[in-house]
């Protein structure tokens, strides 16, 4: 069919510009006009390329800058920020040296101190955060460092052509000092926790080796592919390179060798993106009994699969990392201490804080559930010394607790097996129990 042809060969021309764009040095600009021009393709075939490339991490889009070839952001190095990406952080505007945009900064100095003692502290790769000075402003950058110039204020023309020279960024925002500083320490802790959270991303080999099957494949084919790859299930996709559905050996049993996979595959499969948490991923997994799920991007195009054994072995040996004191359920959890009864089962105290307060002035419902869930979260693991994912909840409030009360969590397991581990958990106030939860959860077993 004409309409299915031109399908094709517009995918194809997709997966060149793609290939064209991975190839192309990091910092080469990439205006769509142009590359479509210049490639032979039509402006919209030019946009998806891009935009796809943009959600692969191969090029970066920024407001009066363009679309960029960059470098592929590394995971293992979350607390460096570039300059592009700090002036999107502080709302600012570029008013030199856009070629080091892409540059990463290490450190920060705040120019409140005299220019002989901030020469000390500035060095190449860090950023200088100051006002209207600008005789700072060319010191920071015959140093290399970029510079930050607060209060909406801008600088001299010789101080951008020195930043252009430099290929150092000379940014403006219309933040004083201390607030510029506090949002881009909130930026870093908040990329510091993400990074903690392991994600598709992280366990994802670059090429998918098992196999994919298009729409139009047949029986025969999906029998050929499994004896090469040794799997027996696999993607199905279309012209484009969308998941469609799922196909296994029992789904082509008793089929005859030309019957279309179409029609016997399973549609809209569930699966999941580069960036959903591997943990999520595993509950998935284990409460459907899926063996393979397809990677996807924004437009369902396939990426890459991920089986469940690698996603529970990630789960079951993957380093815990510490909790960070930024997150809301660390900063809960973060005063209470674990202590053992006589018979070495665990419990929790700690005192209730004013940060903990509901509209009554009292704990609210909300955090007293999440400390008993995290209670029976290290009960679990205590237990089973394994991961697990929450099934359910049922809390119970009896009575209000005042702010500075001293009160104990108690979690106590009630049934546990295999696959699923039952806890009962209270919160006690001077000898009497304040609230209630009953938890099931599912442990993480690779095996």
């Amino acid at each position: 069919m004409p309409g299915k042809d031109n399908h094709s060969i517009e995918s194809t021309k997709h997966e060149q510009l793609l290939q064209y764009i991975r190839e192309l040095p990091i910092g080469t600009k990439l205006p769509v006009r142009q590359m479509a021009k210049d490639r032979g393709v039509s402006d919209g075939t030019a946009y998806r390329a891009l935009k796809e490339a943009e959600h692969l991490g191969l090029v970066n889009t920024k407001e009066r800058i363009g679309t960029v070839r960059v470098d592929k952001k590394r995971r293992s190095n979350p607390e460096q920020l570039t300059f592009a990406e700090l002036l999107d952080i502080v709302q600012g505007s570029l008013l030199g040296g856009e070629e080091g945009l892409e540059k990463t900064l290490h450190k920060l100095v705040i120019g409140a101190m005299e220019l002989d003692e901030m020469m000390a502290y500035i060095d190449a790769g860090s950023l200088l955060i100051v006002g209207n000075r600008e005789n700072a402003h060319k010191v920071a950058l015959e140093q290399g460092a970029g510079v930050l110039v607060t209060g909406g204020f801008g600088t001299s023309e010789e101080v951008r052509a020195l930043a252009d020279e430099r290929k150092l960024p000379i940014l403006t925002c219309r933040h004083d000092t201390f607030t510029v500083a506090s949002m881009i320490n909130r930026a870093m802790y908040d990329r510091l926790i993400k990074r903690k959270i392991m994600i598709i991303a992280d366990l994802l080999e670059p090429t998918y080796r098992n196999g994919v099957l298009k729409q139009s494949a047949v029986v025969a084919d999906f029998l050929k592919l499994s004896a090469e790859t040794g799997s027996s299930r696999f993607p199905v996709t279309d012209e484009w390179n969308r998941v469609v559905g799922m196909i296994t050996s029992k789904d082509v049993i008793g089929s005859p060798a030309g019957q279309a996979l179409d029609k016997l595959m399973t549609r809209r499969p569930m699966t999941v993106t580069l960036n959903t948490p591997v943990a999520s991923a595993a509950h998935r997994m284990v409460s459907e009994g899926i063996e393979l799920l397809p990677v996807v991007d924004r437009q369902r195009k396939l990426v890459g699969a991920i089986t469940r054994g690698e996603v529970l072995r990630a789960m079951q040996f993957a380093n815990r990392p510490a909790h960070l004191g930024e997150t809301f359920d660390a900063l809960m959890w973060g005063g209470f201490t674990e202590q053992r009864d006589s018979e070495n089962r665990l419990y929790f105290t700690g005192l209730a804080t004013p940060q903990m307060s509901g509209p009554l002035g009292t704990i609210s419902e909300g955090v007293l559930t999440s400390l008993m869930q995290q209670a029976a979260s290290r009960a679990v693991e205590d237990l089973r010394k394994r991961e697990h994912v929450l099934d359910n909840m049922t809390t119970y409030f009896l009575r209000t607790v005042p702010i500075d009360a001293g009160i104990s969590i108690v979690p106590l397991i009630i049934e546990a097996s295999r696959r699923y581990v039952k806890v009962e958990v209270q919160t006690v106030q001077d000898g009497e129990v304040v609230a209630k939860a009953m938890l099931t959860a599912q442990t993480i077993d690779p095996a």
